[in-house]
């Protein structure tokens, strides 16, 4: 493909998605993020971005509880940058709380958020990235895609969705040119993480200190947070030629926690 690839990350004005863009704008590829914030720091990170890699970056402010905005990103991104090559389903927000206090509302949000809306993407990428021939979908999914933990009802039930959303859609796809895998992080040090953890302190009664060495690294052996770059540096091997031959994989970097 001769002109510039391009690539959606959803989440992606911090955390884990904001290191998969920058780490794909460093491989010359074209970006449409996508998140929440404060508009004066999303478009401080767009333009950085532009001016550290000189690529084109784009932002949408797509709901990604709503279909018909996440249907319009899609369609934004290939109407103005020419095509898609690369979907990151990255988007997810957390909540914590045992299953009989857990919030209706909340579960609901999660499920939307977490799971649906890669879907609803997926839907609308697919027939683009069939009639190019070429496509690559990489779904941000958790150690918790794989393993349960407790107070975690919602995130853990979507998690293990986009699991399997991941293996049915490359098994639909195998034969067009387009891998969908889901990369499984342990713990990453992001604003979600660090969100979750007084709600996890006083759902298990414990301090928040207690939280990160007890709960949080106990489940890693390497006994250290994941870190953003090594997400980055995965997406983007994976979104690359040499990964044509990996796809409906649910790839762990979670520092030996699901090997346990």
């Amino acid at each position: 493909m001769s002109q510039a690839r391009t690539a959606i990350v959803t989440g992606s004005t911090s955390g884990i998605g904001l290191g998969i863009a920058r780490a794909f704008a460093a491989q010359g590829m074209n970006l449409m993020l996508n998140g929440f914030g404060a508009p004066a720091d999303i478009e401080k990170e767009r333009q950085a971005i532009i001016d550290e890699f000189h690529v084109k970056a784009l932002y949408s402010p797509a709901d990604m509880t709503k279909p018909q905005e996440i249907t319009e990103m899609v369609m934004m991104a290939h109407a103005q940058l020419g095509s898609l090559d690369v979907l990151v389903n990255n988007a997810g927000i957390q909540f914590v709380a045992p299953i009989e206090e857990f919030p209706p509302e909340k579960w609901d949000q999660i499920l939307a958020i977490n799971l649906s809306a890669a879907f609803h993407a997926m839907r609308v990428a697919v027939p683009m990235m069939k009639a190019q021939k070429f496509g690559r979908i990489i779904n941000i999914a958790s150690a918790h895609a794989l393993v349960a933990s407790p107070f975690k009802s919602a995130y853990v039930a979507a998690k293990h969705g986009i699991a399997g959303l991941t293996k049915t859609v490359a098994l639909e796809v195998a034969e067009a040119g387009i891998t969908v895998n889901a990369i499984c992080p342990g713990y990453v040090m992001t604003p979600l993480v660090q969100k979750q953890i007084p709600d996890t302190a006083k759902a298990r009664g414990i301090t928040e200190a207690q939280v990160v060495h007890d709960v949080l690294l106990e489940a890693q052996p390497t006994k250290r947070f994941v870190t953003v770059e090594e997400i980055g540096a995965l997406a983007v091997f994976l979104a690359g030629p040499m990964a044509a031959s990996i796809t409906g994989a649910l790839l762990s970097v979670d520092g030996g926690w699901t090997a346990h």
